[in-house]
């Protein structure tokens, strides 16, 4: 029998994962920067972009569907057409009267579409790599995710501020911003229809009738944990203040001094916030996961709580102080991302804890899920509060509002060993 060509994992996996993040970011934080240049109100923006977290809040529900119907490949790749397509739609609505509600449904589509595309690229991940490759491979995806996020926030928004000033035209220069990643992705389908291996294990599951049996089984075992009202707590509430502050960091950083923003350009926000920041948030989590691998888990997690919610009052000093200074600037975001970085590998390493067990991808799931919430729901609000509070005391707010992550740590149950290598 003829044997199958191997692919190697340098081929596909660097891009497989770089193209998982790309939606991710244009969702989450290219949308906001878009709208907020247009001139949308923070209200409106805080809103409607936390209304697409919906789908990877519920994405643990349509998992199964890929597992049942066709092979994961063919997921990947016809997914990646399809966001292509609904970012070309995002470029060639902006230029319309009813830019922001149209939009803001491609988007939705979008997400949808992304939130897919990561069941399936996560399940081909396991499927194309033997299990000491998954190992070796996980540092890489990781990094691939996070590059693709300097080049999304950080050189993405560069070209829009610049593509702005030049052209005196916002919708223009974001125009070109998305048809630039429609022309990414669908470069990334052709690539991966031809790289992608095909392993034999990657076909449909045999669908019977013990299938959703054994799917509500497997949710219910999820709530049977012991400690699941502290557990989900903790996965609710342990991003309360930040999930807030996240959506109105970067139109802080636009909005003019007469607003209490600290007037930056679009490029800047790009450099300082999309560039730097996310340099000092992957440096962050690099020494937070090498510290939790040393000491624990348990013994970092305090530290960890810490150093995550602390730097918040780095924007209480920026709405106050509102420096001038770039560089300045520069290094308050950046303390406050590395800081970030350092103590959200506390959050991931507690949920592969959670999961542990024999539905521990199913169960890992749900808890991402949860976090996602824990990020949707307060950041919906996020804008009406800051605009009846102003972005000053919207910042102590945000401060007050860290008390229930520290709250639910001190009630969490954790193995001392767990995390040491």
């Amino acid at each position: 029998m003829q044997k199958t060509p191997v692919t190697s994992p340098w081929l596909w996996v660097p891009s497989l994962y770089f193209g998982q993040a790309i939606p991710y970011v244009v969702v989450m934080l290219l949308s906001v920067i878009m709208y907020k240049n247009a001139g949308i109100s923070n209200t409106d923006i805080a809103l409607y972009t936390s209304w697409l977290y919906l789908p990877w809040v519920i994405k643990p529900l349509w998992s199964p569907l890929i597992e049942m119907f066709r092979a994961k490949r063919v997921w990947i790749v016809g997914l990646q057409w399809l966001i292509g397509a609904a970012l070309a739609l995002v470029a060639l609505t902006l230029p319309l009267a009813h830019f922001f509600q149209i939009s803001l449904a491609v988007l939705w589509l979008m997400a949808f579409s992304s939130a897919t595309h990561d069941i399936a690229a996560d399940g081909f991940y396991m499927l194309g790599l033997e299990q000491h490759q998954q190992a070796a491979f996980v540092g890489v995806r990781s990094t691939f995710y996070k590059l693709a996020m300097i080049a999304g926030q950080g050189g993405l928004v560069y070209l829009a501020g610049s593509l702005s000033q030049s052209t005196g035209d916002v919708r223009l220069a974001w125009s070109v911003v998305f048809f630039i990643l429609a022309g990414l992705f669908a470069a990334l389908a052709l690539y991966h229809q031809w790289m992608l291996p095909k392993p034999a294990a990657d076909r449909p599951a045999v669908r019977d009738g013990r299938m959703l049996a054994s799917f509500f089984a497997t949710f219910g075992a999820f709530f049977r944990k012991d400690g699941i009202l502290v557990i989900l707590g903790f996965l609710l509430l342990f991003r309360f203040g930040e999930a807030q502050l996240l959506k109105l960091a970067v139109p802080f950083l636009l909005d003019p001094p007469a607003k209490g923003g600290l007037g930056l350009s679009t490029a800047q926000v790009g450099l300082v916030y999309g560039s730097i920041g996310v340099v000092a948030l992957i440096l962050g989590g690099l020494l937070g996961g090498y510290l939790i691998s040393r000491r624990g888990l348990k013994r970092c997690l305090w530290l960890m709580v810490l150093a995550v919610h602390l730097p918040d009052l780095v924007f209480v000093y920026l709405a106050t102080a509102l420096p001038g200074n770039v560089y300045t600037i520069a290094a308050c975001i950046a303390a406050e991302q590395f800081g970030y970085g350092f103590g959200f590998a506390a959050y991931l390493l507690y949920m592969i804890m959670v999961a542990d067990g024999p539905h521990k991808t199913a169960h890992y799931a749900i808890c991402t899920g949860f976090m996602a919430l824990g990020m949707m729901l307060p950041g919906m609000a996020s804008g009406w509060i800051q605009q009846q509070l102003g972005y000053q005391h919207f910042f102590v707010w945000v401060c007050i509002a860290t008390i229930p992550a520290f709250a639910m740590t001190a009630l969490v149950k954790i193995d001392p060993e767990f995390g040491k290598k």
